[in-house]
C-alpha cells in the first residue's frame, strides 16, 4: 500500500514519518497542491491526502479515478476545496479532520480578543516611535464584558468555555444548541448577539448559509464599540463591509486570522512585493486591525492530529472500513 500527501510542510514530516513506521505502510510527501499539474502524480499509489485553499479543478476527479483512487482525504476541517458532487460521480470517498485540536483555534481567539482589550497593537505602534504614553489607550476587562460566539460547535464551545473560565457572560447563536454548554453560555437569536456583544468570535463552517454571514446590516446592528474576531473562513464575513464599517467608526476595531482570496499571500513570502489584495492593503493600513496569516489550527497538537486523522481514515477507506469522518452531503 502507498499513499500520497500532498502540500506537505517540513513541520509535518516527523508525524508522517512516525505514522508510517507505526503502520509500515509507505507515504511519500511533495510539497505542491493537489491540481491538474500535479494530478498525475497519483499513478502508483492507492490513496492521497490533501491540505490547500485553492479548489480542485474539475479535469482532475477523472484524473484520480482512472488512476484507481478511491478516495481524497483532506487533513483539515474544511472541505469547500472539495467539488463533492464530481467527487461522487467519480468513486472518491471525502474525509475531513473535523476536531483536529479545538483548542488551538479557541485559544488564537481569546488572543486576539485580549490584545484587541489591551490596545497592544496601538501601544506597540507607539513604542516603535518611541512614544511611551498610555493616554487614550484605556483598556476593558474581559469579565466586565459580553462575548458573542456565532457557532457554538466543537471550536466555538471551546471558545465559549474559555471566556466564561475568565469571567465574561457568554452568548452564542447556533442552529443546532447543545445542552452540555447550558452551564457556559445563553443562546439567543442572531440579531440579539449583534446588538448585545462587546466582542464576536466568529466559528461557523464555510458553506452557501454562511457566506457574507456577517455583511452590512450585520455590522449596523454592533456597537460602536464592539470587536469582530473571525477564526473561521474569509468569505463568512463581507470584507467590503467589513471596511467600510472599520473606516466609518461603526465596530472598534477587528482580529482576523483569516480572509478572502487569503490563498494569494497568506502563507506566502511577499517581502519588498506589491501586495495581491487591495483588501488587504487597505485592512493593515489600519491601526484598529490585527491580522495573522490563518494560524488558527498551527499548533504542535493540532498539526500531529490533523496528519494522523487524515492517514487513519485514508488506510480506513482502502482497507474496506467505514471512516466516521465522511462527508455525505
Amino acid at each position: 500500500m502507498k499513499i500520497l500527501m500532498y502540500s506537505v510542510r517540513d513541520d509535518e514530516q516527523p508525524a508522517i514519518k512516525n505514522w508510517a513506521e507505526k503502520h509500515q505502510i509507505q507515504v511519500d510527501t511533495i510539497s505542491q497542491p493537489l491540481h491538474l499539474a500535479t494530478a498525475s502524480q497519483v499513478n502508483g499509489y492507492d490513496g492521497i491526502v490533501i491540505q490547500q485553499r485553492a479548489k480542485v479543478e474539475a479535469a482532475v476527479y477523472p484524473i484520480l479515478c482512472q488512476a484507481g483512487i478511491k478516495q481524497i482525504a483532506s487533513r483539515t476541517a474544511g472541505y469547500d476545496v472539495i467539488d463533492l458532487a464530481l467527487a461522487k460521480e467519480n468513486g472518491l470517498k471525502i474525509t475531513n479532520v473535523p476536531a483536529y485540536s479545538p483548542r488551538s483555534v479557541a485559544e488564537l481567539a481569546l488572543t486576539h480578543t485580549l490584545r484587541l482589550l489591551r490596545n497592544l497593537e496601538l501601544f506597540d505602534q507607539r513604542s516603535a516611535q518611541q512614544d511611551f504614553r498610555w493616554a487614550g489607550l484605556q483598556a476593558k476587562e474581559i469579565h466586565s464584558l459580553t462575548v458573542g460566539i456565532i457557532g457554538a460547535g466543537r471550536i466555538g464551545g471551546t471558545t465559549a468555555q474559555l471566556f466564561k473560565a475568565l469571567g465574561a457572560k457568554v452568548i452564542a447563536y447556533d442552529l443546532k444548541e447543545r445542552a452540555e454548554l447550558r452551564d457556559t453560555l445563553t443562546y439567543t437569536s442572531k440579531e440579539k448577539l449583534l446588538q448585545q456583544a462587546d466582542v464576536i468570535c466568529l466559528h461557523v463552517d464555510l458553506n452557501p448559509t454562511s457566506e457574507n454571514l456577517i455583511d452590512e446590516a450585520a455590522f449596523k446592528l454592533m456597537k460602536p464599540t464592539a470587536y469582530l474576531v473571525n477564526e473561521c473562513r474569509g468569505p463568512v464575513v463581507d470584507t467590503s463591509a467589513l471596511i467600510k464599517a472599520l473606516k466609518e467608526q461603526r465596530i472598534a476595531g477587528a482580529a482576523l486570522d483569516t480572509l478572502t482570496g487569503e490563498e494569494k499571500f497568506f502563507n506566502v513570502d511577499l517581502t519588498g512585493q506589491k501586495l495581491p489584495s487591495q483588501a488587504l492593503i487597505e485592512l493593515r493600513s489600519m491601526p484598529n486591525v490585527i491580522i495573522t496569516p490563518h494560524i488558527g489550527f498551527y499548533t504542535n497538537i493540532a498539526v500531529q492530529n490533523m496528519v494522523d486523522i487524515s492517514l487513519d481514515d485514508t488506510l480506513k477507506i482502502l482497507e474496506g472500513q467505514k471512516s466516521p469522518h465522511e462527508i455525505t452531503a
